[in-house]
């Protein structure tokens, strides 16, 4: 019986994933997906797609601590968690999940903020006259 971690990544997220043999269960942050999650279908769907794709669901459990930004990117870095999870648990796996993109750290961050606009890039409305 075999413990496996691997960190997720994603924006200013980090998922800290444990994965080992059992029934199926995952515990995020203490609590349940489901709890964790809530009525957001979507990205419940995302986080479970590694697993369901590898057919692992049923197999594995699943404790991960989730820091920082917010559910959509806490989410996306528990998948990517996950998909790195599952390689280290079975490397035969790797052949599933790299050509879907779950191995893949999502390196897109919000654009600082520049001196003398509003934002990144939008600059004040300008006058002619």
């Amino acid at each position: 019986m075999k413990k496996v971690y691997a960190t997720g990544r994603r924006k200013a997220s980090i998922a800290k994933v444990w994965l080992t043999p059992g029934a199926g269960t995952m515990t995020i942050n203490g609590l349940s997906l489901d709890a964790w999650l809530g009525g957001l279908e979507a990205k419940k769907l995302r986080v479970k797609q590694p697993l369901a794709l590898t057919k692992q669901d049923t197999s594995v459990n699943i404790v991960a601590t989730v820091l920082g930004g917010g559910f959509g990117g806490q989410a996306d870095a528990l998948r990517h968690g996950i998909s790195r999870a599952l390689v280290r648990f079975n490397p035969e796996l790797k052949a599933i999940l790299k050509p879907e993109g779950m191995m893949t750290r999502d390196s897109r961050v919000v654009e600082r903020k520049k001196p003398g606009k509003r934002k990144a890039r939008r600059s004040r409305q300008f006058s002619k006259r």
